[in-house]
C-alpha cells in the first residue's frame, strides 16, 4: 500500500457481498487501502447528518439524491450503481414455500411459524410496508423477528426463523441459506442503489 490515507466509504449492506470480494483487488489496483463502513442507508443518513463524514457513500438512489440536495455530496459524482430486488431466503435443505404470485405470497406468509425482516433497511421499509397494503400486518408481525440492522438470513440460516425476507443481494451474502425467490412482479419493489463522493472529500 502507498503512503495515501485510506479511502473511507459509507455503503449501504445491500452490496456488502459485492464489495467485500473485490475489496483487495481495489487495494492492490489503486495502492490505497479502503476502510469501508457497512450499514443500513437509514442508518447512515443518520450519522451523516449528525456530520459524520467519508470520501464517498453508496446509498439508496433516494438518499444520495436527499444528500445532494442538502449540500453534503457531490451531484457531478452521482453513479448509479446496482438495481436490487426483494427477496425471500430458507435455510439451507428445507423446503421452498411458494412465492411466486401475490395469493401464493400471501398464504406463505400467513403459514410461515417465523419471519424474519429488517426495520432499518430499503427492504424491511417496504416489506413493512407491503404486507399493511396486503392487510396481514398484524399476523406477520406477530411471529416476526424485526432485527435493527445486519443479515436477516442469518436467522434463517441458524433455524431461528423459517422465512427471511431482504435485498436478493444480502440474503446471499449469509451461507447456509438458499434463496427461493422474490417478490411477485406485480408488488415488486426494485431499489436502485448509488454513489457519489462527498463534496467536503480531500
Amino acid at each position: 500500500m502507498s503512503g495515501a490515507a485510506p479511502l473511507r466509504l459509507f455503503s449501504t449492506l445491500a452490496v456488502a457481498g459485492a464489495l467485500r470480494g473485490s475489496i483487495a483487488r481495489c487495494e492492490a489496483a489503486t495502492g490505497v487501502a479502503l476502510d469501508a463502513d457497512f450499514s443500513p442507508t437509514i442508518g447512515l443518513l443518520a450519522r451523516i447528518r449528525a456530520g459524520e463524514r467519508a470520501d464517498a457513500a453508496i446509498l439508496t438512489a433516494e438518499g444520495v439524491a436527499e444528500l445532494i440536495a442538502e449540500g453534503v455530496l457531490d451531484a457531478a459524482s452521482r453513479t448509479g450503481l446496482v438495481r436490487s430486488h426483494i427477496g425471500f431466503a430458507v435455510r439451507a435443505g428445507t423446503p421452498h414455500p411458494d412465492v411466486g404470485s401475490v395469493e401464493a405470497l400471501r398464504k406463505t406468509l400467513l403459514s410461515a411459524p417465523s419471519i424474519a425482516y429488517s426495520r432499518t433497511g430499503a427492504s424491511g421499509i417496504a416489506f413493512a410496508a407491503l404486507i399493511e397494503e396486503m392487510g396481514i400486518a398484524e399476523a406477520v408481525n406477530a411471529k416476526a423477528q424485526i432485527i435493527p440492522a445486519g443479515f436477516t438470513a442469518a436467522l434463517a440460516a441458524s433455524g431461528e426463523a423459517a422465512l427471511a425476507v431482504q435485498q436478493v443481494s444480502e440474503l446471499l451474502a449469509v451461507p447456509g441459506i438458499e434463496v427461493i425467490g422474490r417478490l411477485p412482479r406485480q408488488v415488486e419493489t426494485v431499489a436502485i442503489f448509488t454513489a457519489a463522493v462527498f463534496r467536503d472529500a480531500p
